[in-house]
C-alpha cells in the first residue's frame, strides 16, 4: 500500500497528530488487524519507533490491542474517533469555560485588575484606542460593549451583519431591554428581510441606508468596522473618546430623524 504524502498531511491537521502516528494509523486502517512489524512495512516508519506510536494511538483511542500472541493491534472506525474527539473537546471546553468563569473570584484576579487600572489611569481617555482583527476579536468586543452598556446603545450595521452576528448580539441587547437600557438599532438592507428578522426577535430597529457599521455604548466607546462586511478578515478600531463618540452618535442620531421624516 502507497501512502498519499498528501493524505498524510491533511489527516494529521484534522486529528492532531505527528507524522509517524498518522502514517501508522492509516496503514493499521488498511489492514484492520496487524502486527507491529505489519504496521512498520506498510507504514514506512521504523520498527523501533512502531511499537511506541501504536502504544501512543491506544492510549488514544485510534486503536485497540487484541489479546493473544503474537501482539497484534486493531484499527477503530474513522466514525468513532470522531465521535470521541467531539465529545473530548466539548468537555474540554466546558472545562476551560468554567475555569474562566470562576476566575474572577481568585487574588490573581484582583491583582490583574490592580495593574490594569495603575497602568491606564495617567493615559487620557481621548489617547485609547485599538485595532482589532479577525472575526472572534471583533464579535468579543462587540459583546463587552453591548453588555457594559448603562445608558444609551447606538448598533447600525446591515441586516446581513446583523444575522450572521446574532448569536452574540441578541442576547447581549435582550439583557439591556430587560435592563430598560435606551437602544437605538439601524439595519440598512432589504426592508423586506429587515422586518422578517426583527419581528421574529421581537426586537424594534430602524430603516437605515447608511452602510456604516458601528456600535455606540453610553456615547463614551464606539467600535467602526473598517472593512466591508464580506471581506475575508475583518478589522475594526475600538475608541474610548467620549468627544468623538458623542458627535458621531449626534450625527447618527439626525441622520435617522431626517430619514424618518422623508
Amino acid at each position: 500500500m502507497i501512502i498519499k504524502q498528501e493524505l498524510v498531511k491533511r489527516i494529521k491537521d484534522y486529528f492532531n497528530l505527528n507524522i509517524y502516528e498518522t502514517k501508522v494509523w492509516l496503514a493499521l486502517l488498511s489492514k484492520g488487524i496487524a502486527s507491529a512489524g505489519e504496521v512498520s512495512e506498510l507504514s514506512g516508519v521504523p520498527r523501533s519507533r512502531t511499537y511506541d506510536v501504536l502504544e501512543s494511538l491506544e492510549k488514544r483511542g485510534f486503536a485497540i490491542t487484541k489479546i493473544g500472541k503474537p501482539v497484534k493491534y486493531i484499527s477503530i472506525k474513522p466514525t468513532e474517533i470522531i465521535e470521541k474527539m467531539k465529545t473530548k473537546t466539548m468537555n474540554d471546553a466546558h472545562e476551560r469555560v468554567k475555569t474562566l468563569s470562576e476566575l474572577k473570584a481568585t487574588s490573581e484576579y484582583a491583582e490583574l485588575e490592580q495593574l490594569h487600572n495603575s497602568g491606564i489611569s495617567p493615559i487620557k481617555s481621548h489617547e485609547i484606542t485599538g485595532s482589532l482583527k479577525g472575526r472572534s476579536n471583533i464579535m468579543g468586543k462587540m459583546r463587552d460593549l453591548v453588555e457594559n452598556t448603562e445608558k444609551e446603545l447606538v448598533l447600525c450595521t446591515s441586516i446581513v451583519d446583523f444575522e450572521d452576528k446574532s448569536r452574540v448580539l441578541v442576547p447581549a441587547l435582550e439583557k439591556l431591554y430587560k435592563n430598560n437600557i435606551k437602544i437605538k438599532l439601524a439595519l440598512s438592507g432589504d426592508p423586506e428581510r429587515v422586518r422578517r428578522f426583527t419581528t421574529r426577535l421581537n426586537i424594534k430597529s430602524r430603516q437605515t441606508d447608511n452602510p456604516g457599521r458601528f456600535i455606540i455604548s453610553d456615547k463614551k466607546q464606539a467600535l467602526i468596522m473598517i472593512t466591508p462586511e464580506h471581506s475575508e478578515e475583518e478589522m475594526g478600531v475600538w475608541l474610548n473618546s467620549p468627544f468623538f463618540t458623542e458627535s458621531l452618535a449626534n450625527i447618527v442620531e439626525n441622520a435617522l430623524k431626517n430619514s424618518q421624516n422623508q
